[in-house]
């Protein structure tokens, strides 16, 4: 499935990232498993019939794309989709299970993210 969505993006020249559900779970940040395929695109809202799934492509902000594909990238969806209450402790966790170059590149893109997520980064980071 993957692959035919980073075929669609570079057909269409969008960026396409996993869901922040879908990176939490990834991560292991929640053991929710999301029920439907759900990407984010600089593109437009649509929904894909894939085979014989139906994938769900949603606009996102551009700061949802920070780090787009690297392991950072899905730690800022995965945290943006905990949300400001949940923040914390799961950065704590990220800090321990990324490696310490992931983690680094999360902090050096706190300037691009939501004022309550740049914050909760640079708490665990520095603090």
């Amino acid at each position: 499935m993957e692959l035919s969505v980073e075929a669609i993006a570079a057909q269409r020249g969008e960026v396409i990232v996993s869901s922040g559900a879908a990176a939490a779970n990834r991560l292991g940040l929640t053991a929710q498993v999301p029920a439907r395929l759900v990407y984010l695109t600089s593109g437009r809202s649509r929904k894909m019939r894939l085979g014989k799934q139906i994938v769900e492509l949603r606009h996102a902000p551009r700061w949802q794309f920070a780090l787009a594909q690297r392991p950072g990238g899905g730690a800022i969806r995965a945290l943006a989709w905990l949300g400001p209450d949940r923040a914390e402790t799961a950065l704590q966790t990220l800090k321990r299970k990324l490696a310490p170059a992931a983690f680094n590149e999360l902090v050096a893109a706190a300037s691009q993210l939501l004022t309550w997520l740049a914050r909760s980064v640079g708490k665990v980071a520095h603090g």
